[in-house]
């Protein structure tokens, strides 16, 4: 009996890596692949009764990983042309069946059973393990083959180490069961040390999309700004156009004037003319393309919220700056100012942000004041906020300043919040 369930329980754990394995490759979406799996998996497993049969059991468990494994990663990279996931793939599977083991394992201690009991759990286990990973787990692993390679490569080391680690002291030799320290703490070094690389490999791709959305941000302030430029041309294009058509109306409304001699009149219909002209020119603030837009994009902003916005300073064309920092730097130091200014003009007083900034021998100055109210809180010098979504402006200002191995310094002073870098 003992035998019999041995051998169902081989046939089973082979199955069940087997079918695991193809799925996690995709495998078995189509009739012929099916097929295909089934023809193997029922070649392999006549392969492991014959040497099981002739009294070869150990030596059968030896060479497991070239009669099981090595076949099914090559079956599935001829099914897939992926070879470094089909290998993936076998392992994730082999680490599966690891908790068919451990939980057999912890039945049996509670239920004080032996060997046998352990066989006849795991049996019992297979198919509610296969179900669940199939429906729960299948497929966040099979999405992993949409990712580059080198993402791949992390998810498939912890399967490959405890393969080799589970091969190397259970198979091969008997360091596990003998005892050994250095042993026995391996795998939780390599949970350990897995944890420490993740946790740095999620703070490198947490600065990443931070970057992007900083990016993406300043990229939709200057499309905006883009769109506002176009249609204040288009809309001083058509004034041209209508003042071009209305030229000789012009013409002749003044040439009256000069014949009845009504100079001052004609002076006044002048004067007025150019005003209407002039109020249709686009501002420019800067010669720097970017910083201009961003001005002008903060000056409507400022202007709607009655809040007036006072720029001095030269910014020429070309900067080190990147158009998009310096699109962060001045749009998030802006964006702060009004949003401390708001409160103010709604009890009546009146509100002046003041930004000044020039380049001087190949670095760029810039210092925006604004009026503020209330206790503004510091830690390490850096302004925070308790409020929710506020602070990552200054977070980005600071990045950006450190990048480019500048200094900035925030401070209040007689009611102004006064912030000053250089870079």
């Amino acid at each position: 009996m003992n035998q019999w369930v041995f051998i169902l329980n081989n046939v089973v754990v082979c199955i069940f890596g087997g079918i695991l394995s193809a799925v996690f490759c995709n495998t078995l979406n189509t009739r012929k692949n099916r097929w295909i799996f089934c023809g193997y998996i029922a070649t392999l497993l006549l392969l492991q009764g014959g040497l099981y049969w002739i009294g070869e059991a150990e030596f059968l468990r030896r060479i497991y990983p070239l009669i099981m494994h090595l076949p099914l990663i090559l079956i599935l990279y001829f099914q897939t042309k992926k070879l470094l996931w089909s290998a993936i793939a076998v392992l994730f599977a082999y680490l599966c069946c690891q908790l068919r083991r451990y939980f057999a394992l912890l039945i049996v201690a509670v239920i004080s059973g032996g060997v046998m009991e352990q066989s006849v759990i795991e049996l019992v286990l297979t198919l509610p393990l296969l179900l669940f990973l199939l429906r729960f787990v299948s497929p966040i692993v099979s999405d992993l083959t949409k990712h580059p390679v080198k993402m791949q490569w992390q998810f498939g080391i912890i399967p490959a180490m405890y393969y080799v680690f589970d091969y190397i002291t259970v198979v091969y030799t008997d360091l596990l069961s003998s005892g050994a320290p250095v042993v026995i703490e391996f795998m939780p070094f390599v949970c350990c040390a897995a944890y420490l690389v993740f946790l740095s490999y999620n703070a490198i791709e947490e600065r990443k999309r931070s970057r992007l959305q900083q990016v993406q941000k300043s990229l939709e302030i200057q499309l905006g700004q883009s769109v506002r430029e176009i249609h204040a041309l288009q809309e001083s294009q058509a004034l041209a156009k209508r003042y071009r058509h209305d030229l000789r109306h012009h013409l002749q409304y003044l040439s009256n004037c000069i014949e009845n001699e009504q100079s001052e009149q004609a002076q006044a219909y002048i004067a007025g003319i150019c005003r209407e002209i002039e109020a249709q020119k686009v501002q420019q603030y800067c010669e720097n393309e970017v910083g201009n837009l961003v001005l002008s994009a903060f000056m409507g902003r400022a202007k709607k919220e009655g809040i007036a916005l006072k720029v001095r300073g030269m910014l020429p064309a070309l900067i080190k700056l990147s158009d998009s920092d310096l699109c962060v730097l001045l749009s998030n130091a802006l964006e702060n100012a009004i949003n401390a200014c708001k409160p103010l003009v709604l009890t009546g007083r009146d509100c002046t942000i003041d930004v000044q900034f020039y380049m001087r021998e190949s670095k760029f100055f810039l210092q925006i004041m604004n009026p503020c109210e209330g206790e503004v809180r510091f830690e390490k010098g850096i302004p925070v906020s308790g409020r929710e979504g506020h602070g990552i402006g200054v977070q980005s200002i600071c990045a950006i300043v450190q990048q480019y191995g500048g200094i900035c310094s925030f401070l209040v002073q007689d009611g102004q919040f006064i912030l000053r870098l250089s870079l």
